[in-house]
């Protein structure tokens, strides 16, 4: 009797497949192996396809002569250099006008999204009307439209448009005159950083002040002025010396300054006023997201408009804004390849393009191109997700 009893009592023996834990395991195994295994038939059947038409695989194609020659170039680069050197210039083309764009996108986006809140009605609807137009055009109009409307109808070489003294625009782009540096200059790069690490703790000294004793102090007067000073008398005391190379009309061309293409104005113009009304909206939407009465306590502390904006504000809003911002910003880094429209020399234009066609090694070059874009996306996806958790609301 003892015996059944315990036969009785002894609990039900289950699957492991019924188990949760282990069944997500399994799920997960499953899932992982039907990826890699599609993966490698994927590469096998290329291998074999290729081979098929006598053509093998292999990145030994990179160190070949390229035999052609790249307009803009932030490296030196002329029909002798190899296509490594081709991608690389492609990748630092892209990286130039993403990482411009992307800060004055950010600047432009914050600027609209407080201004569609504006209590000014007219400042309000015209940036209600620039977001509502701008961002229901596709960018590739844009960019034509900024690139053959305005900057191709500008004035030929002989006839540059003069902005002020030695800024000259024309069809060939525009020309600025280009500061030379010294050797000794590096001591004032040292004190613009010293510079910015001494506003930045003037700036946290003020707002713990601020709090502790209500005493408000002219923070952004102080600032510049440590900005200013710190390098001016490093400047002063290295003796360091700076020239200005103007651009000087010679011939059909200017010589001397810098030469920013037009191509590279209009892919900064389009992506700055096309990505900041997609970012002015996200700001716009996290700050009406703070509560009224966060406002409302503000006020009765006797902040002012901007110091309620700046202090209590835009820091709560900063955990709804981050996420959608860093979409953005993805999205932004890869509209960049549009500049082959309107023949930037980005990294698909001339890599996954011009050496695609030359070479005739698609399998490597398009593999090689959609792995600078995911890195790209993930690097901006982890310092993104950094910066968010920095800025998160701690609970007590």
């Amino acid at each position: 009797m003892a015996m059944q009893d315990a036969v009785r009592q002894a609990p039900p023996r289950t699957s492991l497949f019924n188990d949760p834990a282990i069944r997500g395991i399994i799920y997960q195994v499953v899932v992982i192996a039907l990826v890699v295994g599609g993966g490698a038939w994927l590469v096998l059947n290329a291998i074999q396809n290729l081979a098929a038409q006598g053509k093998n695989m292999g990145f030994e194609f990179l160190t070949r002569t390229s035999g052609f020659d790249i307009g803009f170039s932030v490296i030196d680069f002329d029909r002798t250099s190899t296509y490594w050197e081709v991608f690389v210039v492609g990748l630092l083309n892209t990286l130039l006008a993403s990482f411009i764009s992307i800060i004055l996108a950010t600047i432009l986006g914050f600027f609209l999204g407080i201004a569609r809140l504006s209590k000014n009605w007219i400042v309000a609807k015209m940036a209600m009307v620039y977001v509502e137009v701008t961002r229901n055009i596709p960018l590739l109009l844009w960019l034509f439209v900024i690139y053959f409307a305005v900057l191709k109808t500008l004035p030929p070489v002989k006839t540059s448009m003069v902005v002020w003294n030695d800024f000259y625009l024309n069809q060939r782009g525009i020309f600025v005159p280009k500061l030379v540096f010294d050797e000794r200059f590096v001591w004032v790069l040292g004190s613009v950083l010293v510079a910015i690490v001494a506003a930045f703790g003037v700036r946290q000294w003020a707002k713990q002040r601020l709090f502790a004793t209500g005493k408000r102090f002219p923070t952004l007067i102080v600032a510049i002025l440590i900005l200013i000073a710190i390098p001016a008398i490093t400047f002063l005391a290295s003796g360091s010396v700076i020239n200005v190379d103007p651009p000087v009309l010679s011939g059909f061309n200017f010589k001397g300054g810098i030469d920013i293409p037009p191509e590279l104005a209009a892919m900064i113009v389009g992506l700055t006023l096309y990505t900041a009304t997609f970012i002015g909206e996200i700001v716009r939407s996290g700050i009406q997201a703070v509560s009224h009465g966060q406002t409302e306590a503000a006020q009765s502390l006797g902040l002012r408009d901007g110091d309620r904006l700046r202090l209590v504000v835009l820091p709560q809003a900063m955990r709804v804004v981050i996420p959608p911002l860093t979409s953005e910003y993805l999205s932004l880094t890869k509209n960049s390849s549009l500049g082959a429209a309107i023949g930037y020399p980005e990294l698909v234009n001339v890599f996954a393009g011009t050496a695609l066609n030359q070479t005739g090694k698609a399998f490597e070059i398009i593999g090689m191109t959609m792995l600078v874009y995911l890195i790209f996306s993930l690097v901006t996806s982890a310092f993104m997700n950094w910066f968010n958790a920095r800025v998160a609301l701690v609970e007590r």
